[in-house]
């Protein structure tokens, strides 16, 4: 509780009014309702004790008049505690995505996806469903016994003490309930994330499931996932259907009691017959606290277990953030403006003694490593599989950050640099390209958003992707998840679109055109050329073609620099470079010539 109270329940503060509001309405329903016993008193004790039927009207319309304004003050209850509730739950989801946002990439890598679905989407719904519903109800119900307990002793002290002795057996199943359902109640909600992890991870392999022809296995390990799912839920049902029955047992032990007690009280006279059958109203009455007392029991215990999920996250502070003053004075890049182009400054870039290993990695990917990177220079970074060039590349817009050493942008350490200036000077695109359930345009404007028309059309010409034109809307044309309507060529060009457009100041480049064909490849590169005079580049070479870009080329080998020089120098000068382009001996000689 101490976490929901500390963490959950001030998301409720903007909301107090509705919240007060809609305990007004259920003290005033109760304030209706616990006068109906005492109508119902004076009615037998009255009219139809003295057989006046002139006056029994009266009653009955005391009685409609209070059940109407029972129905008006529930409805106005749960009309305000939804209404604060969807909003809290809307406050917390929309927190909870910005922190995602805010986490470093390394934080990514290690979590599975389904696990962060099922606390952005299930977790919060079960906080919200007990902080604004679950708290409400627990005040009425503790307010119900008080007051309906207060007018039993008003009608008979004795049997009202005897009767409330039946909270004992409450608190004591209570306690019970308390220690066994927590556990299971975390354990299915883990469950639930694992399920929603295997149809996500499913859902975005689907190509791979089917090309191997893998759909019975898939189905055998989601159907064993579902299976400890249902176990698990199983036993949640049987402790709280034993609880549940024990509960709504007690007012009915309790109602034999008082018809014993009570009866002998009416016959010997101590107790009217209407203050009797008020009475045993007002017992009927305690019926909906203690059975439902097992219901909220429930509901607190999963909303519990939901926000220690939750906080998990949440707890979690990015290790990639904004020095607390962070440098600035970069710029952004250019835009065309008037017709004129104003290319911005190329940027310097400096790796000083880096060392890098991934989070949970005791492995070093990269170690002891020196490179400079000129103004307008494009550096080709070359090397085996594993050697640390996609590695290196994600350290300048600090998708991680280098373990030893610095990472220098004009001078300036990255790490002391604004995190929203940096990536904005930085035009990056990755081998895998990433495409988003949008339309064309808003893939390509994700990272310039003040682009203009000039600006795509410019850019979509440099990575040679003018077959947007073709698509039934054109740039508005939406493609599909993870662009999977696109051909893998067709996602990279607008990758390497969406990276040049705005003219950054630095450009790396992860391979970006290993998915086209020669013909289109060629184009790309004479294009890039006059992208490329402008900025500094940093290019991940897989393909000996791609090293016609570069100014000079870096080997790296297991994580090192082992030679640095022009394509020609380290074709004379290294075996390892040219052991590793000698499987393209077609394109080295057209390279090298």
């Amino acid at each position: 509780m101490t976490l929901l109270r500390v963490r959950f329940l001030p998301y409720l503060r903007p909301y107090w009014g509705l919240t007060a509001l809609s305990l007004l309405a259920a003290f005033a329903g109760l304030a209706a309702t616990t006068q109906i016993p005492q109508v119902l008193k004076d009615a037998i004790d009255g009219p139809i004790a003295q057989h006046d039927l002139r006056r029994l009207p009266l009653y009955a319309g005391l009685i409609v008049g209070l059940g109407a304004l029972e129905f008006g003050l529930a409805f106005a209850r749960r009309q305000c505690v939804n209404v604060a509730g969807f909003r809290m739950e809307r406050d917390i989801r929309d927190d909870l995505y910005a922190h995602l946002q805010a986490l470093h990439v390394g934080f990514h890598d290690q979590w599975q996806s389904g696990q962060l679905l099922s606390r952005a989407i299930a977790d919060i719904n079960t906080i919200r469903r007990f902080v604004a519903f679950g708290l409400v109800a627990l005040v009425q119900l503790v307010v119900t016994f008080l007051v309906v307990l207060v007018f039993m002793l008003r009608l008979d002290a004795p049997l009202a003490s005897m009767t409330a002795v039946a909270a004992v057996p409450v608190i004591l199943l209570s306690r019970y309930f308390h220690s066994k359902y927590r556990t299971i109640a975390r354990r299915a909600q883990d469950q639930a994330g694992d399920i929603a992890t295997v149809v996500e991870e499913a859902a975005t392999g689907v190509r791979i499931v089917k090309a191997f022809g893998r759909e019975p296995l898939l189905v055998d390990q989601f159907e064993s996932k579902a299976d400890l799912l249902l176990t698990t839920n199983l036993a949640a049902v049987r402790l709280r259907s034993g609880l549940w029955s024990l509960m709504s047992a007690v007012p009915n032990f309790n109602l034999a009691f008082v018809i014993l007690i009570g009866g002998a009280a009416a016959i010997s006279g101590h107790l009217t017959v209407g203050g009797l059958l008020a009475f045993i109203t007002y017992v009927q009455m305690l019926a909906w606290p203690l059975d439902g007392l097992g219901w909220i029991l429930s509901m607190y215990e999963e909303s519990t277990s939901a926000a220690e999920r939750l906080w998990e996250v949440l707890s979690v502070s990015p290790d990639i953030a904004d020095a607390e003053a962070p440098a600035s004075g970069l710029r952004r890049g250019s835009s065309l403006s008037n017709g004129e182009e104003s290319v911005a400054a190329a940027a310097a870039l400096t790796f000083r003694g880096i060392g890098f290993r991934y989070p949970n990695s005791a492995r070093w990917v990269l170690r002891e490593l020196d490179l400079d990177v000129r103004p307008g220079e494009t550096l080709a970074l070359v090397g085996r599989t594993g050697s640390g060039k996609t590695s290196l590349a994600n350290l300048v817009p600090r998708l991680y950050d280098a373990t030893e050493g610095a990472l220098l942008l004009d001078g300036e350490d990255v790490r002391e640099l604004s995190l929203a200036e940096l990536r904005g000077s930085i035009g990056f695109a990755f081998e895998d390209p990433i495409l988003f359930s949008a339309s064309v345009r808003e893939n390509l404007i994700m990272g310039r958003p003040e682009a203009d028309e000039d600006d795509l059309q410019r850019a979509l010409d440099v990575a040679q992707a003018k077959f947007v034109d073709e698509l039934p809307w054109g740039l508005e044309t939406r493609i599909g998840e993870q662009g999977y309507s696109l051909s893998g060529g067709q996602r990279q060009r607008l990758a390497l679109a969406r990276a040049v457009l705005g003219r950054p100041r630095l450009l790396v480049l992860d391979d970006p055109l290993s998915a086209v064909d020669v013909h289109t490849e060629e184009l790309i590169e004479e294009a890039l050329k006059s992208v490329l005079s402008g900025a500094t580049a940093l290019v991940v070479a897989h393909r000996p073609s791609t090293l016609t870009l570069a100014d000079r080329v870096a080997l790296l080998d297991e994580g090192r620099i082992v030679a640095v020089g022009t394509h020609r120098e380290l074709l004379h000068s290294s075996a390892l470079y040219r052991e590793l382009l000698s499987s393209e001996a077609d394109d080295l000689t057209e390279v090298g010539a």
